[in-house]
């Protein structure tokens, strides 16, 4: 299968996925800072684009982050990493799934990790996956507790929005596309801080 077939069908499957959005020059550039092209990536770390083109179609790594205007497959910059810690792309489902107790939960972000939408992170790992998972229910259950509006709550509410802070990048318009909506980011860091000042 010719490398211009198999791009098509990656862009095809990350369509099917994400939608089909424009990317507009301020989404590219947020990109190009922050992702790496696929095969810029491969020639690091001496891989064949097209094998890891089919990794992805067959679902044994993540589909790309992002495609830019121009077509670019945009990664992160770590993609093998993970695989490398399992001891192969063979090993990772089994590794990855691993990290929680509950078979089903594993199972869905396994299939999470493969969409490529983990773009909600700086680093994807199942422990970022878990704190952030963690962070972001505090945070939204912390609204609603007793002692809400009190100086130690605003304190121990505003370190959990820092570590969240820590853990995701900034996003960009083409996020909210995609999701649908605001992000993590929108509503669990930059409107609670907005409304709850640091006192």
């Amino acid at each position: 299968m010719s490398d211009t077939v198999l791009k098509q069908q990656l862009a095809e499957r990350f369509r099917e996925v994400n939608g089909d959005h424009p990317m507009t020059e301020a989404d590219d550039a947020y990109v190009s800072a922050q992702f790496v092209c696929l095969e810029e990536l491969c020639a690091v770390h001496s891989r064949d684009g097209d094998a890891v083109r089919r990794l992805m179609l067959g679902q044994r790594l993540p589909l790309p982050g992002y495609l830019r205007s121009d077509g670019a497959e945009m990664v992160p910059a770590d993609l093998f990493a993970l695989a490398d810690v399992a001891g192969g792309v063979d090993q990772l489902e089994a590794w990855f799934t691993a990290h929680w107790a509950d078979p089903l939960t594993g199972k869905a972000e396994w299939n999470a990790y493969l969409s490529g939408q983990y773009v909600c992170l700086h680093a994807v790992t199942p422990a970022t996956i878990q704190r952030k998972d963690c962070l972001t229910t505090r945070i939204g259950a912390s609204v609603n507790e007793p002692d809400a509006g009190s100086a130690q709550w605003a304190e121990q509410l505003h370190a959990l929005i820092d570590e969240l802070d820590a853990l995701e990048p900034a996003f960009t318009a083409y996020d909210r596309l995609r999701f649908d909506g605001p992000t993590s980011r929108d509503t669990c860091i930059t409107a609670l801080r907005a409304r709850f000042p640091r006192p």
